[in-house]
């Protein structure tokens, strides 16, 4: 594809055919925001307690059967123990009140008779509906999970789809599959069903998500494409993000949710109509006039005349092929494959702990989620600021220690200061999203040309690992409400260290071989040069 961008130069850079394309695929990303993290509000926990099945028992009774216990330094009502209800009926035969009986000394049990739970926020979720709470609460994270073991199988098999079957097809399919199996999830009747439907939610979403990507940077204009690369898929990504919380307001029962977010989707039929083929794919398979006839269509639009002949060589050429072993094959590029890997599972955890903790904050749940995807606006558009002027190193560890340290002083604030502690998380929130945006460019200037989508997609699938560990990582938090905290402000700290250590791309060429690869910093090695020169083992710093 060497010669496409000169062979094509003709369209220009900012012409009509390029700004809707350009609209277009953004506008995918909003439903890709709606779609991501919609498990926040349909696996919300509303506040429970047991169910006290006696119609014959008073108000007072009923609600003395509840114990009190400790919890964050907060007496609340049990959510998983009452008394006896047996022993609670004979007392209230007898004509006791709750203040004339010391409660303590009533034998505790489990809620056989299920749960009762507060609508006053959740009409209804999957929590409420199939008893994900106390010895099933390890359902829920398990649950989330799921969208993410979607990820892993999504990003490893779309680019295989894509390159076989074309761009356009396997984005609409991804498009109109994730919906369909959205809404085939509403009518799930077991819990199980629901996680291996949302497995395939994941798999259709990650696949949207990258194949639009893919045509993006294949179609568009230079110009264009280095916009909607760094700002266009993110922002619009946010903006679906932010019109969640509001939808999740409006329609409080999960099923209804689903349904509706699953119906939005109709909305993009037209597009198929609108959004071409890549015509660089259409290159690749031999299929010239094709590609041609879309490139014409492009210069009819933007009101420019093409020559007789686009494409008067070969577009495709023999290359040499790469495998993951050659990721892993020497020392220096094993060092910056290992860093890398733990800096994308590091930044993953602690981007999808806070965002998938926003419910479980003080204040109005929809509110903080809200606030969450706010947060990731100027987030995004800073880290891109700071990508076309600053050293990438230095920049990356300055956002692990602004994510990592908000999240260490949470511990340190009082209770009473709720809007302090929600203020320090969304500012964890605005670090881990720096991170993110300065971690994908990073390592793509790190690897060389013939082995970045190698390297790229190795890093991906870390980072799909760290976002399966990131529900387990939040879970803790009914353990201790600080430990998850804890947890990801020491590890995104620790791989703020690490980072260090990978060498600085900024204002260096990109590597196309093995050879041009930059080593990993050392701080003390051995000078083989030295040694060759009968000089002795001469240490250096590098």
């Amino acid at each position: 594809m060497a010669n496409y961008d000169e062979d094509t130069a003709f369209l220009g850079q900012k012409g009509p055919f390029f700004i809707i394309l350009f609209f277009l695929l953004n506008a995918i990303y909003i439903s890709t925001g709606l779609h991501g993290l919609y498990i926040v509000f349909v696996g919300a926990s509303p506040s429970h307690h047991c169910r006290i099945a006696d119609g014959n028992l008073s108000e007072e009774w009923m609600k003395a059967s509840i114990p009190n216990e400790m919890v964050n330094g907060k007496v609340q009502p049990s959510q998983c123990w009452r008394y006896s209800l047996e022993t609670v009926r004979d007392l209230s035969a007898q004509g006791y009140s709750p203040l004339e009986v010391n409660l303590t000394d009533i034998t505790l049990e489990t809620c056989v008779d299920g749960w009762s739970y507060s609508t006053e926020i959740y009409h209804s979720t999957i929590v409420s509906e199939w008893g994900l709470v106390c010895d099933r609460e390890w359902r829920v994270p398990l649950t989330t999970s799921t969208l993410y073991m979607g990820y892993l199988l999504g990003s490893l098999v779309s680019g295989q789809l894509s390159d076989r079957f074309g761009r356009k097809k396997v984005l609409f399919v991804s498009l109109g599959a994730e919906a369909l199996v959205m809404l085939a999830q509403s009518f799930s009747d077991s819990w199980l069903i629901f996680c291996i439907l949302y497995f395939f939610v994941g798999a259709f979403q990650i696949s949207l998500y990258i194949t639009a990507f893919v045509l993006g940077s294949e179609v568009l204009s230079e110009s264009m494409r280095v916009l909607f690369t760094t700002l266009g898929a993110f922002l619009h990504y946010c903006v679906g993000y932010m019109l969640l919380p509001w939808m999740a307001f409006a329609v409080r029962d999960w099923r209804s949710l689903l349904r509706a977010l699953s119906g939005l989707t109709v909305v993009y039929i037209p597009l198929w109509w609108m959004i071409p083929e890549s015509p660089r794919w259409l290159l690749s398979q031999g299929r010239v006039l094709e590609s041609e006839a879309i490139v014409r269509e492009a210069a009819q639009k933007n009101n420019v005349s093409a020559p007789d002949v686009i494409f008067r060589e070969p577009q495709v050429k023999q290359i040499n092929t790469f495998s993951v072993l050659d990721v892993l094959r020497t020392r220096d590029i094993r060092e910056t494959t290992l860093l890398c890997l733990l800096l994308w599972m590091a930044i993953n955890i602690g981007y999808f702990g806070l965002s998938l903790n926003t419910t479980n904050l003080s204040g109005d749940p929809f509110l903080n989620c809200f606030l969450s995807a706010v947060t990731e606006v100027p987030a995004y558009i800073v880290s891109t600021l700071l990508l076309k002027s600053c050293p990438r190193r230095p920049v990356l560890s300055a956002f692990l220690v602004l994510g990592g340290g908000f999240l260490l002083l949470l511990q340190l604030i009082p209770d009473s200061l709720n809007t302090l502690a929600l203020a320090l998380e969304m500012a964890g929130k605005f670090g881990f999203t720096m991170s993110f945006t300065v971690v994908y460019i990073y390592t793509a200037e790190l690897y060389p040309t013939v082995l970045r989508n190698l390297g790229m997609g190795l890093c991906s699938s870390a980072a799909r690992i760290g976002s399966i560990t990131a529900p387990y990582i939040i879970f803790l938090g009914t353990y201790s409400r600080y430990l998850p905290y804890i947890l990801m402000g020491s590890l995104t700290m620790a791989s703020s260290i690490t980072n260090m250590f990978l060498p600085e791309t900024f204002e260096k060429e990109l590597p196309e071989t093995l050879e041009q690869m930059q080593r990993c910093k050392r701080f003390i090695r051995r000078d083989k040069h030295s040694l060759e020169e009968g000089k002795g083992p001469a240490l250096s710093r590098k």
